[in-house]
């Protein structure tokens, strides 16, 4: 995969539930990152006293975080009701050249900033809340 301009890395969230998806406004710096437990087996009998892990067990997981300013109204007021209403939508994440993850979040965070001469910011963070799917693009 060659470089990649990182303002192509959008979240998107489902606006109404109908999974229309709307990229968030103004966001500035996204991430992502996937986390997987072990389950360690390991006994007295394992070869060489190297530790075992048992496949395919453990908890999966997923953390989105975002930063950026105010641009629109649509998708700021959707933020603030997802996380004031505890509410868990489907959200996208798209990775140019690599693909879309797509799967419910719930927003852990909104942060506030601003200087009295610089413009409003914000800062998310979200936690997967249910299976994600994955489809390449």
């Amino acid at each position: 995969m060659a470089a990649q301009s990182g303002k192509d890395l959008l979240l998107k969230i489902d606006m109404n539930g109908t999974g229309t998806f709307e990229t968030i406004a103004g966001l500035r710096a996204t991430r992502i990152s996937f986390n997987a437990e072990t389950v360690d087996v390991t006994s007295l009998e394992s070869q060489g006293g190297w530790r075992e892990l048992l496949a395919g067990a453990g908890v999966k997981s997923a953390a989105i975080s975002g930063s950026g300013v105010f641009k629109d109204a649509n998708t700021d007021e959707r933020a603030r009701a997802i996380f004031f209403d505890g509410q868990m939508p489907d959200f996208q994440v798209v990775v140019p050249d690599f693909g879309i993850i797509e799967g419910p979040f719930q927003i852990t965070a909104i942060e506030y900033a601003g200087s009295h001469n610089g413009e409003a910011t914000y800062e998310l963070s979200m936690a997967s809340a249910g299976q994600l799917t994955f489809t390449a693009i």
